[in-house]
């Protein structure tokens, strides 16, 4: 099995994350913070998969000793790297994850939910009891969840196949639908540091790290079919994740408007 035969099993749920309607629902500044408030858990996911990876495929622990491939050792070095350490639009070095919440700040976007979920596992709570708290639709907490118990519990193989088909093969075409309908719904706001973030995320993901991802899952899987066969479930399931992920903002969206219209009308 190849990474290319994974892709051809998942290219539908793909494409229904490419042509998902959300997008077209993102009209106004309002509809946008909604999106922005919930989709900034999967910015959050992103770099905890990635730190899994860091934690299993590299050496993290002391004494050091050499862990894995070079190669596999690399990519997740340089992807660690470039996200947690990257060039913001100021030309200051910033993590991606930090870019996207000042961006929020700026389009006066809710932060609270995900700045109260890591406030309280910086206190030492259990993440998944502080996630089973939060005050957020059920579907997003599902999705956390989802990750999280890959991040933890996951093989190395599992948590690359989350990573690559879940996230990292998927962004770049993904953030470019998304940035179509920024185009066209806001040409007078400035999203400058929005903007900044998707094109950079679609530059490093596209460009470089999405095909070292892919050789990263040969390299961990190889020969061993059941191997292949975890990857093919988890890439299907995270995908799935996404889609209602999706769903549950949409909904979220077109429920503020349907209340809007609703008080509009008792006027």
């Amino acid at each position: 099995m190849t990474p290319n035969h994974i892709n051809s099993k998942i290219e539908g749920l793909k494409q229904e994350l490419l042509q998902h309607s959300l997008y077209k629902n993102i009209k106004t500044v309002e509809d946008l913070n909604i999106f922005l408030q919930y989709h900034v858990f999967a910015v959050w996911d992103f770099m905890s998969l990635l730190k899994a990876l860091q934690n299993k495929l590299t050496g993290t622990t002391l004494p050091w000793i050499p862990v894995g491939l070079p190669s596999t050792r690399y990519l997740i070095n340089e992807i660690v790297l470039a996200e947690e350490t990257d060039i913001n639009i100021d030309g200051q070095r910033q993590s991606h994850f930090e870019m996207y919440l000042e961006a929020m700040e700026d389009l006066k976007a809710n932060t609270y939910f995900i700045l109260d979920i890591i406030k309280n596992v910086n206190e030492g709570k259990d993440l998944f009891s502080v996630i089973s708290n939060a005050k957020l639709p059920t579907e997003i907490k599902d999705f956390l969840k989802h990750t999280f118990t890959i991040a933890v519990k996951g093989e190395p193989h599992e948590i690359a196949a989350a990573f690559t088909f879940g996230r990292e093969d998927l962004i770049p075409n993904m953030f470019t639908e998304i940035l179509k309908e920024f185009q066209v719904n806001f040409p007078e706001k400035d999203l400058k540091k929005l903007v900044y973030y998707f094109e950079r995320h679609i530059e490093l993901d596209a460009d470089e790290h999405g095909p070292m991802a892919m050789a990263m899952i040969t390299d961990l899987c190889k020969n061993d079919s059941k191997k292949w066969q975890d990857v093919e479930l988890t890439s299907i399931t995270a995908l799935e994740k996404r889609i209602q992920l999706w769903d549950c903002i949409e909904q979220e969206i077109l429920k503020n408007k349907q209340s809007v219209i609703k008080e509009y009308g008792n006027i």
